[in-house]
């Protein structure tokens, strides 16, 4: 079990990139959340086995079909067994 938070920018909000990773997380059998932020990127933790976790962050690298990623900052943290996969509301400036 790993877990990786990432932090995308680049044109990440408004191009259903929550949405999308949300939908490829589950498909992987990836638990965890994505949150967009105030200055306009988005921030996401992926729990799970390597490799699936390891495709939810080269998707981050170019996020959906509308999506723009300049840059990609990728922590490695300690699981929390998490469960699930949601979107949380970004969080006040």
């Amino acid at each position: 079990m790993v877990r990786k938070r990432v932090v995308v920018s680049g044109t990440v909000q408004g191009v259903f990139f929550r949405d999308t990773c949300r939908r490829v997380a589950l498909a992987q059998g990836v638990v965890g959340w994505v949150r967009n932020l105030p200055d306009r990127r988005v921030e996401a933790v992926f729990e799970g086995a390597d490799g699936p976790v390891q495709r939810l962050v080269d998707w981050a690298r170019h996020g959906p079909e509308q999506a723009t990623v300049a840059h990609l900052d990728i922590h490695d943290e300690q699981p929390e067994g998490l469960s699930g996969f949601t979107i949380r509301e970004t969080p006040r400036a």
